[in-house]
């Protein structure tokens, strides 16, 4: 949770820079927590919105951005990509969040990523690994977790340098990630000469 809230000062500083053009007329600084805070990924949206919520409130206690309090507005995309635009249009229009911390999934992440590039706002997520998430060239859109291809190269290692298999099955959950890692696996072992026997 230090890079959600390094992520949280970068926004607190531009928050300082900004408030003296007037951006910010509220009362309070929103920033957008975005996640699965229900199904079965729950667990970790929960997570990403204690995390953040620890930093703010002590940014808050100690006086908060030239006087101002943060505010965080949760949002629940479920890790659906349907619900994660829903939840970024919310936060654009409705909520007129400044920042955003999300989402979880790179399915969610990706169309949602869009909508805020679209309105200018800052956005980083925790988590999600899929390459095309940095990959679209928007100013706005950042991570603070390794990349799909970035584990594969070391997983990739593991298993023919330290582990030294020669034979190497892939299986997954036949979700978003699990399929983007277990590509770029495959991609990385048959650089070294090795062909999974089945996927």
């Amino acid at each position: 949770m230090k890079s959600i809230g390094k992520f949280l000062a970068a926004t607190s500083l531009a928050g300082s820079l900004l408030a003296a053009s007037s951006a910010f007329s509220a009362e309070t600084i929103k920033i957008g927590v975005a996640g699965p805070m229900t199904g079965a990924n729950a667990t970790f949206g929960e997570q990403v919105w204690t995390g953040a919520s620890a930093y703010v409130n002590e940014v808050n206690a100690a006086g908060g951005i030239d006087g101002k309090q943060i505010e965080l507005v949760k949002g629940d995309d479920a890790c659906e990509p349907k619900q994660a635009v829903a939840v970024a249009n919310r936060f654009v229009d409705q909520d007129k969040v400044k920042a955003v911390v999300g989402h979880f999934c790179s399915s969610s992440t990706i169309p949602a990523s869009e909508i805020y590039a679209d309105a200018g706002i800052l956005t980083v997520t925790p988590s999600s690994t899929n390459p095309i998430v940095t990959d679209r060239d928007l100013d706005t859109m950042f991570r603070t977790c390794g990349r799909d291809d970035q584990q594969a190269v070391v997983a990739g290692g593991f298993i023919l340098d330290t582990l030294k298999l020669d034979k190497v099955a892939l299986i997954h959950d036949k979700d978003t990630y699990g399929q983007g890692l277990v590509d770029a696996l495959k991609k990385t072992l048959a650089e070294r000469g090795i062909e999974p026997v089945s996927l």
